[in-house]
């Protein structure tokens, strides 16, 4: 279990990091979700000891860090935004070097070695110099070096940066079969798509405060509405009444514009049949009707007031 309270860092007069607060066990994916300079390469620096923290603990099994040589550091492997890697040194080599930080040699390090190039799927490409990789490979090599010492958290900060879409699935499943193997993984990024697709719960980061801890469920709760239904209107909506729309059971919000119509709402399956068939029988009838689901670009949104990925 990685526990983290209170963490505050300023630099100057810029609060980096406020009061941030996250937990994330054993088998659980958790996002740090949050635009470009809200607070998340900060927040995992002082996690993994890089940057000490004006205020606030990190603890690992219950445990508070304390100071650059406390063993439980140990446990904890970082991927960090910036490659650490040596593009004049053949992957291997480059892996050795990472081997030896860790206190790994002889039998130990060869398996470690083999062991994460497998995972990466760079096992064929060991010889070879780093300067030959794809920016694709290198993330997935700076991957490995991160897990040569068999850490039970992972901290991975934009670990798809600049990579081409087949990296980043085979990145995805390394990351997934860490996960079935139990690891812990605190995964930041600014990619809604990722955050979906990857993490069991999701904190949304913003000016360094945390606004949002919850499952995607939780996140699309806090939504007016976490499902959205477009209706083509055969009559582009003349003398429709939105305030008589608004007051059909269900019904959150609803917009028309250019002839659709977009209603929010919670529960398509037993909500749209009573919704369309009131347009009916307002002599309102439609030619086209498709559903759309709030995705966390939305949930930024509504509680930041502008788009996750403004700078």
């Amino acid at each position: 279990m990685l526990e983290a309270h209170g963490l505050k860092r300023t630099y100057g007069s810029v609060v980096a990091v406020d009061g941030v607060s996250l937990h994330a066990a054993a088998g659980e994916t958790v996002g740090l979700l949050g635009p470009n300079g809200a607070g998340k390469t900060t927040t995992v620096s002082i996690i993994a000891g890089l940057v000490h923290p004006d205020a606030g603990s990190v603890k690992v099994d219950g445990r508070a860090l304390s100071g650059d040589a406390d063993p439980s550091k140990r446990r904890i492997g970082l991927v960090p935004q910036d490659l650490a890697l040596f593009d004049e040194l053949p992957a291997r080599e480059n892996l050795l070097l990472f081997a030896a930080l860790y206190v790994l040699s002889g039998d130990a390090a060869n398996r470690a070695i083999g062991e994460a190039l497998e995972l990466v799927g760079l096992a064929d490409r060991s010889r070879d110099r780093v300067r030959s990789f794809s920016g694709g490979m290198k993330r997935r090599l700076n991957l490995a070096a991160a897990l040569l010492h068999d850490p039970q958290i992972l901290l991975l900060d934009e670990p798809t940066v600049g990579v081409d879409p087949q990296s980043r699935n085979t990145i995805f499943e390394n990351l997934e079969t860490l996960k079935q193997r139990g690891k812990t993984l605190l995964y930041t990024t600014h990619y809604m798509e990722e955050a979906e697709r990857l993490c069991d719960r999701v904190v949304i980061i913003d000016h360094g405060k945390v606004i949002a801890d919850d499952a995607l469920q939780g996140l699309y709760r806090m939504l007016p509405a976490s499902n959205l239904l477009a209706i083509e209107l055969e009559n582009g909506g003349d003398g429709l009444s939105l305030d008589r729309l608004r007051s059909v059971p269900g019904v959150r919000t609803a917009e028309l514009e250019d002839g659709t119509l977009r209603v929010g709402m919670h529960d398509l399956a037993t909500q749209t049949p009573p919704l369309l068939q009131w347009l009916v029988d307002q002599t309102h009838p439609y030619r086209h009707v498709a559903s759309e689901r709030a995705g966390l670009e939305t949930v930024f949104l509504t509680l930041t007031g502008r788009s996750l990925r403004d700078e």
